[in-house]
């Protein structure tokens, strides 16, 4: 199967630019076109390992991120498009790599109904899916991104999408999106760690993305069964532990941080029920990230 790097360098902006490059992610395809430079680093940084879709193969999302032409006042400013329409207001150029993967993220939240979706990472070892919900800020992304250098793979550091009427996950591996200080975290966990390109003074402060297909099956379509779920924390104030959730809690908890709990209705709180009934669940509080991984490894019996 042909990948992102394999298009020779030269040819991949001129190809963004015109017709765009077709993009399989999980069961999902994208085609993406930018005159962006950012967009072209970050996609031949990020996604040179994923693999492209044939030409003529169905496109579930149109995305497209532009900059004004030449000569333009605004010409330093890009609007995100999907469909051709443009969605939101007009972004810094030097912002579009990290605007195109909220972009991504949310063509999926809102428009991937066949999933009860939960705004959530999700990792895998050993056949076995660990969901972990959380708010933004809470670490999640941050945890995620030290079990993928650790060995783990990473499933999605957004979204975990489960079929209705299973306990299964739906792979939709993409780059880890972190934030302000959990870069520099990250970073001096693992010097092997890959980034695209560093997004300043955005809404969320400083974002850079991670290269997440680091295990060999990270692009592989196979559903995982989900065998816990853990809500990490992030706290230097309070003790690392993990201890195990009440399941009443822990359906409200998931249920609040589902994109389209109500929106399913009946199946939606059927497919809930059935997960939060059938896995075991935790809060995982942590500070230092080496134990949280030490931690993670030994829940799941790889310790």
């Amino acid at each position: 199967m042909t990948s992102l790097g394999q298009i020779p360098a030269g040819q991949l902006g001129q190809q963004l630019a015109d017709g765009g490059v077709r993009l399989r992610v999980g069961p999902y395809i994208y085609n993406v076109r930018s005159n962006l430079a950012t967009v072209v680093t970050g996609l031949s940084t990020l996604y040179r390992d994923f693999p492209l879709a044939a030409t003529d193969a169905f496109v579930d999302f149109e995305v497209a991120l532009h900059s004004r032409g030449p000569g333009q006042r605004w010409r330093r400013r890009a609007n995100f498009y999907f469909d051709g329409r443009r969605t939101f207001d007009t972004i810094p150029c030097a912002q579009g790599h990290a605007f195109l993967e909220w972009g991504m993220n949310w063509c999926v939240s809102l428009y991937c109904n066949e999933y009860l979706t939960l705004h959530a990472a999700v990792v895998a070892r050993s056949g076995s899916a660990v969901i972990m919900p959380g708010v933004p800020g809470a670490g999640k992304s941050t945890l995620c991104a030290a079990l993928g250098l650790r060995g783990w793979r990473i499933l999605s550091d957004e979204h975990a999408m489960i079929a209705p009427g299973s306990l299964d996950v739906v792979p939709l591996c993409r780059p880890v999106s972190l934030k302000n200080e959990s870069i520099d975290a990250v970073r001096a966990l693992d010097t092997r760690a890959v980034f695209g390109p560093v997004a300043r003074e955005t809404h969320k402060g400083v974002v850079a993305h991670m290269k997440a297909d680091l295990h060999p099956d990270s692009h592989r379509q196979e559903l995982i069964p989900a065998g816990c779920m853990v809500f990490p924390r992030f706290s230097r104030a309070e003790h690392q532990q993990l201890r195990e959730r009440r399941r009443t809690e822990s359906f409200v908890l998931a249920a609040y941080h589902a994109f389209n709990y109500s929106l399913l209705g009946e199946v939606g709180f059927d497919s809930l029920g059935r997960l939060i009934a059938a896995v075991p669940c935790y809060d995982l509080v942590y500070s230092d990230l080496e134990w949280a991984v030490a931690t993670m490894d030994q829940l799941t019996g790889n310790g």
